[in-house]
């Protein structure tokens, strides 16, 4: 007996199209009005946003270009800061350094603390006991720049001399931990001031990152023999790490930006010194708070010619942080 074996496979299926109307209505745009004017408005905030940039930008060229083109210094190594006087001689190197300094100091601090705490909220503290210390750094973000200052110069800067004097008597040979007694209003003071400040943003941003981690990443690695730091090494960290690096960003910006507290807690000097535990410094900010009001014309120019370096800084840590992202978008959630 014959026995016919059919190896003809069936003909696929036709795809079902979308409607003619559909159809037309994707090539053309959005055609009902609610969706014309959200895509109007959309634009229209991108585009803002965009001119508000540039107004800024062109405003501060311009008036700095005003200071700087009779400024007898040299603007970008000068340590002197007199606008006012016959010449007017002005320069932000001072400024310049103290503001990185204390920036990187604040960062050096906030960034492990606060990653440390938005992986024990997420993954070690009990449910209740990590609401309550988000509650606790929710309410820290909320407090005011002038009440931190307050703190800072009543509080912070009195009870610093235990830690200058022990600095000074194990790390004083290095020259950067030299301490030569006095009031602790140093640029060491302003970076810890300035790291309790940055600490909630980068905390809760952090935070809400970490619990965006697929939960089936991390139970593969618990079923594969994987200790709980090990899931946070190999799972939530990688996953997390671009958000780490914007929230880091945002606390950057606001330590590169912090007026009152840096201007309550510093003794400002036009002197660069080598140890961070000497009085003395200053930053862009509050350089800029503290001579807004008493100044020229002349010195108002000069003092918009320093911001205008700060947004020009802060421009290009936003850029890095944005390139450093883009480099590591295989961890971002979108791609998990």
């Amino acid at each position: 007996m014959d026995i016919t074996t059919d190896t003809q496979k069936p003909a696929p299926s036709p795809v079902p199209q979308p409607p003619a109307s559909t159809a037309k209505r994707t090539a053309r745009g959005a055609s009902r009005p609610g969706d014309r004017i959200f895509v109007g408005l959309s634009r229209g905030s991108g585009i803002l946003v965009l001119v508000i940039m540039a107004a800024i930008a062109a405003f501060l060229s311009y008036r700095a270009w005003l200071a700087i083109s009779e400024d007898e210094a040299n603007f970008f190594t000068s340590f002197e800061w007199n606008p006012t006087g016959s010449p007017p001689e002005f320069g932000i190197a001072v400024l310049a350094y103290g503001t990185i300094v204390s920036s990187v100091i604040a960062m050096a601090i906030a960034v492990p603390v606060s990653v440390g705490i938005a992986l024990f909220i997420t993954h070690y503290a009990p449910r209740k006991l990590g609401g309550l210390i988000g509650y606790v750094i929710d309410l820290l973000a909320a407090v005011p720049s002038i009440v931190y200052g307050l703190w800072g110069a009543l509080v912070l800067v009195p009870h610093l001399n235990g830690l200058y004097g022990w600095l000074d008597a194990y790390l004083g040979w290095t020259g950067i931990f030299e301490w030569n007694g006095g009031a602790g209003r140093s640029l060491l003071t302003v970076g810890i001031l300035l790291a309790i400040m940055i600490l909630p943003i980068i905390t809760n941003v952090s935070r809400e990152v970490f619990r965006q981690v697929p939960r089936m990443h991390e139970e593969a690695a618990l079923a594969l023999g994987a200790t709980r730091w090990e899931v946070i090494r190999m799972s939530v960290i990688p996953f997390g790490r671009s958000g780490v690096i914007s929230a880091s960003m945002l606390g950057l910006g606001r330590a590169l930006g912090e007026t009152m507290a840096v201007a309550m807690v510093l003794s400002p000097t036009f002197d660069i010194s080598a140890s961070l535990l000497d009085p003395g410094g200053g930053t862009f900010a509050q350089n800029i708070a503290s001579k807004f009001n008493e100044a020229t014309q002349m010195g108002r120019d000069a003092l918009i010619a320093s911001g205008l370096v700060l947004f020009v800084i802060t421009l290009l840590v936003n850029g890095g942080a944005r390139m450093i992202i883009a480099r590591r978008k295989e961890y971002s959630g979108a791609n998990a």
